[in-house]
């Protein structure tokens, strides 16, 4: 079982950066792919970012592609999504998310979620 807390969230103004960082607790943390996917209010929750078990691979929704790079640090069962030239519609609850798969975009295919992060960008 793995278990995920986001932090690092908060407001920043349009053209700022933020890392978001997602802890995990468990054993299992090696043995998966981790998402990064978001939630805007009134939408439904979108993939963002994802990366391999061995840090890898990568891949990118094509709304955030050369803003936002995902990395992992097994050693510290960490994962992190660095945010940068943000934008208004980023503003989103941003959620890590672990699969044995890695690649996959879809919510349903995910298996452990955290609690989510609040990132409000401004205008």
């Amino acid at each position: 079982q793995v278990q995920l807390v986001e932090s690092g969230g908060g407001l920043v103004q349009a053209g700022g950066s933020l890392r978001l960082s997602c802890a995990a607790s468990g054993r299992a943390f090696r043995d998966n792919a981790m998402g990064w996917f978001r939630q805007a209010p009134g939408k439904e929750r979108d993939f963002v970012s994802a990366i391999s078990s061995s840090g890898r691979a990568t891949r990118y929704a094509d709304s955030i592609k050369g803003r936002f790079t995902i990395s992992r640090d097994n050693a510290k069962n960490t994962v992190y999504l660095q945010m940068n030239s943000l934008k208004p519609e980023d503003t989103a609850v941003y959620y890590c998310a672990a699969t044995r798969r890695f690649g996959v975009v879809n919510t349903l295919d995910y298996d452990y979620w955290g609690q989510g992060t609040q990132v409000t960008v401004s205008s």
